[in-house]
């Protein structure tokens, strides 16, 4: 939804089952930014704040298709994971440098954003998260990391030593944590999000010019490269495929309980 007194591109996830990163949905995401490139940007439809929120209740995103990576771990379809990986790496990559659009892209978060789900709000300028929302990073649960953009952002985001912490904790952290380290940038009462961003977005309309530098002096700094996002991806795949069925086991549980939680969702 375009708002053309601000320049705002409102944008939902809306899944038709497990709120995850399916292969449908990073299909959806890929032309979700080829789209915006294409029509939006200097010269075209004016665009200074992206927004990504969720449609499913309770539920920002999953994360990876753990379905998936059961399958293609049981396979031993390295290739399959490196792609599903790659894939990934470029679509949080291309969101990261902000399509090369002189604009903000924000983060809306009403609810649990885990694994991949977090990593995904790591590639966006600012996060604002509703009191209630979650964040986590299971993986290590089931003897994997999360290989993404964890590693990569989070050392740069928080220092290397309470990334790897925050990595290997298997904790879920409340939205007023990740702002106490700084990775949440705005709280919001729980279902105020909404009005919460649009409040971001009013105050932040004077300063827009100095915002949209500051955010690519920082990543000028960072000089986070697609090329180690991928390797990281890589050393993920092969992890994944020294898992043992126990490890498989726990990810089916995982995999499970998000399907009964879609099921409860879609029932509402």
């Amino acid at each position: 939804m375009y708002d053309d007194t601000s320049s705002t591109l409102w944008s939902y996830m809306n899944p038709a089952d497990r709120p995850s990163f399916t292969r449908a949905m990073l299909d959806n995401f890929e032309e979700w930014q080829r789209q915006i490139a294409r029509g939006f940007g200097p010269g075209k439809v004016p665009l200074r704040y992206l927004v990504l929120g969720s449609r499913a209740s309770d539920v920002f995103c999953f994360g990876g298709d753990l379905a998936l990576f059961q399958r293609l771990i049981r396979e031993r379809d390295r290739d399959g994971l490196v792609n599903y990986g790659h894939r990934c790496c470029a679509i949080l990559h291309r969101n990261l440098e902000a399509l090369d659009i002189p604009m903000l892209t924000i983060g809306m978060v009403q609810g649990a954003a885990l694994g991949g789900g977090f990593e995904a709000l790591l590639s966006f300028d600012y996060i604002i998260a509703e009191r209630t929302a979650t964040f986590g990073l299971p993986e290590v649960m089931f003897g994997l990391f999360p290989g993404m953009g964890a590693h990569a952002l989070l050392s740069r985001k928080i220092g290397s030593a309470m990334a790897e912490r925050l990595i290997m904790s298997n904790e879920t952290y409340t939205a007023e944590q990740m702002y106490e380290m700084g990775i949440v940038h705005q709280l919001a009462e729980p279902g105020d999000g909404v009005n919460a961003t649009r409040d971001f977005i009013k105050k932040s309309e004077r300063r827009h010019a100095g915002l949209v530098g500051s955010r690519r002096a920082t990543k000028e700094v960072w000089n986070l490269q697609l090329s180690e996002l991928n390797r990281i991806t890589e050393l993920w795949a092969d992890t994944a495929l020294e898992l043992r069925e126990q490890d498989l086991k726990v990810m089916n549980r995982l995999t499970t309980a998000q399907e009964r939680l879609a099921e409860r969702i879609a029932a509402a």
